[in-house]
Parts: C-alpha cells; sequence; structure tokens
C-alpha cells in the first residue's frame, strides 16, 4: 500500500464516531455534565452559550439516545429543570474520546 493513502481500516475510527456527541454544542453539554452530578437548566444555558430553544433541541436529542436525564420540579412554587448524565451518556463519551484519539493519533499523524 502506499503511504500517502490511507485504507478502510484506518478509516473505522471516523465511522465509529457518535453523531449524538460530536455536535459541538452538544459536545459542550456532555463535558459540562460529565463534571457535576447534575446542573440545573438556566445554569447550563449560561455555561454553554447556548439559547434557550437551541439548549432545549439538542437536550431533547440527547436525552432520545439515552445520554441525559431530565427532571422537572418545582422549587418554591418555581419550575426548576435538573439534567444530568446517565450511565449510558457516561460510557458513549468514553468511546468517543477513545475513538477522537485514535482519529488523532492514527489518522492525522500518518
Amino acid at each position: 500500500m502506499n503511504d500517502n493513502k490511507i485504507g478502510l481500516d484506518e478509516l473505522r475510527p471516523i465511522a465509529d464516531i457518535d453523531l449524538a456527541i460530536h455536535s459541538p454544542a452538544r459536545l459542550k453539554i456532555l463535558a459540562f455534565l460529565q463534571v457535576v452530578e447534575s446542573a440545573d437548566f438556566t445554569f447550563l444555558m449560561n455555561q454553554t452559550g447556548l439559547t434557550r430553544g437551541n439548549l432545549s433541541s439538542h437536550l431533547s436529542k440527547l436525552e432520545e439516545v439515552g445520554y441525559v436525564s431530565i427532571n422537572k420540579e418545582f422549587v418554591d412554587r418555581v419550575p426548576r429543570t435538573l439534567i444530568s448524565l446517565t450511565d449510558e451518556g457516561r460510557a458513549a463519551i468514553h468511546t468517543y474520546r477513545e475513538n477522537m484519539k485514535q482519529v488523532l493519533e492514527e489518522i492525522l499523524t500518518s
């Protein structure tokens, strides 16, 4: 094989990248949730810089794939939405990180 060509086996890590995580906005959300037990919606909105609508949309997608859990409650008659990373979400982030390492180390350095 020519040194300048990349084979299909070498491209596998790119094909395995989880697109539910790969979006920059969703990656930001998951990165913040990775280091806390849970975060409320407003805190997450401020930390990520996303609008209310964008955050809501991305959280819905992450909830659909089972990566986050969303719990709504009232505190002193004020609604509060708490978001936490699920075990499946933690595992998915770990797999994503390993795939990205492989992409960066094996493909982009050759």
